[in-house]
């Protein structure tokens, strides 16, 4: 079993194109630039409509009594988690006076761990003066709170310890009456006896002793951690600057807007699925791209843009022209998604071919852009599509009309037999594309070639097919003359590729 060579582009092809992702993102500059200006200006405007409150600083240091060297920082963030409790709190309130819940005012301060004993606390208030003095009455009530638990583990220490002691000399009590008492005798288990006597005195006396060192160190050590939690950097009111804010806020603005911009353009790009490569506009639609063209400006471009644009118009027309002199069939123009720019083609077209005969466009756009437009002097006859019957066999027909999505497919064949689609990229999707070239199968129609508008000026792929004579770049449905019974040549009409289905694979 063979597979034909239009199955082993789509069976090779990847889950996700990234240059094509790329193309449809660049493509949708105006909608990341559009939303990262948007990010910018949001904040800007948040730095002059929300100033930050008026806020007071200071540090405390913080001496622990566990302290290490290689401390990762947890003895300063519990003394950070500690700041923020309604004991400290209200102790804070309580020396500013204020009548303010604990609750309410704990949303108005934090504090950082700086280091694994320096701990920085930032306070908001209504105005500089409030946060400093807020800021002063937080810091010594938690210096208070910090000393108080040093002093209270401490003596609870050395409580602890003289309690021991305490155990151990009534135990030396009831030895050293045990000895007292004991009778002189001389036999070996009162010797014995004596003997145990003796060394537990010695080691109760050596206990007591070292319990008693003991309560006297955990009492000594209490001073140095009470001295060293202390405030080392006096509570200050921290100046902010509003153009630096503004300038920060409006950085980070245009990065979040730029950042979400290009994933609103990346996954609406998937989602869509409209091809803007050539080699993915010619594969959907079975038919070379020949010529490319940017799209006509609805305002009045620059010199260098109108002669770059006019050059291109004129290489387009040279080759259309060419192209429709070879057809001996009817030859129509058919846009999707740039009627305009269609309807300037047309009018360039026939007037290039008007110097071999007359030539009769046939509108049959939508709201028929051609046919109601007021006409300039030298301008081709255009008819409607009700009145292309009256045209003679003497004038050169030319077709324009439109496959976008409402279009009437059955009356494409009175524009012309043979077509040239104008495509603007990035405007149809893969699905549509795949439905206008079975639609035009279906009404026997053949596709010249396609036309791109306003092509990515970056796109170096091929938008050439070769995998059949039906998708050669010139005359690709021309079948040469054969002879009749009368002896004249007659024409054959082409033979039409059909365009498979989206869901049906081409076997």
């Amino acid at each position: 079993m063979t597979t034909s060579t239009a199955s082993e582009p789509s069976a090779a092809a990847p889950l996700l194109d990234l240059q094509a992702l790329v193309v449809a993102v660049r493509r949708r500059r105006r909608l990341w630039c559009s939303m990262a200006l948007l990010g910018l200006l949001v904040g800007a405007a948040l730095a002059v409509l929300m100033p930050p409150p008026p806020t007071a600083v200071t540090k405390v240091l913080v001496a622990h009594q566990a302290d290490q060297p290689n401390d990762p920082g947890t003895l300063i963030r519990t003394d950070a988690a500690l700041l923020h409790t309604t004991r400290i709190a209200s102790r804070a309130l309580q020396s500013l006076g204020s009548p303010e819940e604990p609750e309410d005012f704990m949303q108005d301060y934090g504090g950082i761990g700086l280091t694994n004993n320096l701990l920085q606390i930032n306070v908001t208030g209504d105005s500089d003066a409030e946060a400093v003095a807020r800021a002063k009455a937080l810091a010594d009530a938690f210096v208070a709170d910090h000393v108080k638990r040093i002093q209270e583990a401490a003596d609870a220490e050395a409580k602890t310890l003289l309690d021991q002691r305490d155990r151990m000399r009534d135990e030396l009590a009831q030895v050293n009456k045990a000895i007292g008492d004991a009778s002189p005798g001389s036999g070996p288990k009162a010797s014995a006896n004596m003997e145990s006597l003796f060394a537990r005195r010695a080691e109760l006396t050596s206990r007591i002793t070292d319990f008693g060192q003991r309560a006297a160190e955990a009492r000594i050590g209490t001073p140095q951690l009470i001295a060293g939690t202390q405030i080392v950097d006096a509570p200050r009111a921290v100046r902010h600057s509003l153009p630096r804010t503004a300038v920060t806020n409006a950085g980070i603005g245009l990065v979040l807007g730029l950042v979400l911009g290009l994933a609103v353009a990346a996954v609406g790009a998937v989602v869509a699925d409209r091809p803007v490569l050539r080699r993915e506009i010619a594969a959907n639609l079975g038919a070379s791209v020949i010529a490319e063209l940017r799209r006509t400006p609805r305002r009045p471009a620059g010199p260098w843009q109108r002669r770059r644009t006019r050059a291109a118009r004129t290489r387009l027309t040279t080759t259309l022209a060419r192209t429709v002199r070879g057809s001996a069939e009817p030859v129509s123009l058919l846009e999707l998604g740039c009627a305009r720019s269609t309807s300037v083609i047309a009018l360039d077209l026939a007037g290039a071919l008007e110097e071999e005969g007359p030539v009769v466009i046939i509108d049959g756009l939508p709201g028929l852009r051609l046919a109601n437009r007021r006409p300039k002097p030298g301008d081709p006859t255009v008819v409607s599509g009700e009145r292309a019957a009256a045209v003679s066999d003497q004038e050169r027909r030319l077709g324009v009309g439109s496959v976008a999505p409402g279009a009437a497919w059955t009356d494409l064949q009175y524009l012309g037999t043979r077509t040239v689609l104008v495509v603007r990229a990035g405007h149809g999707s893969a699905a549509w594309l795949h439905t206008v070239a079975r639609q035009l199968a279906d009404q026997r129609i053949a596709v010249i070639g396609v036309v791109l508008i306003d092509p990515d000026p970056r796109d170096r792929t091929d938008g050439t097919l070769w995998d059949g004579l039906h998708t050669a770049p010139r005359g690709q449905n021309e079948r040469p003359a054969r002879q009749n019974g009368t002896g004249q040549p007659r024409t054959e009409r082409p033979s039409w590729a059909r365009v498979p289905d989206i869901d049906q694979e081409a076997r």
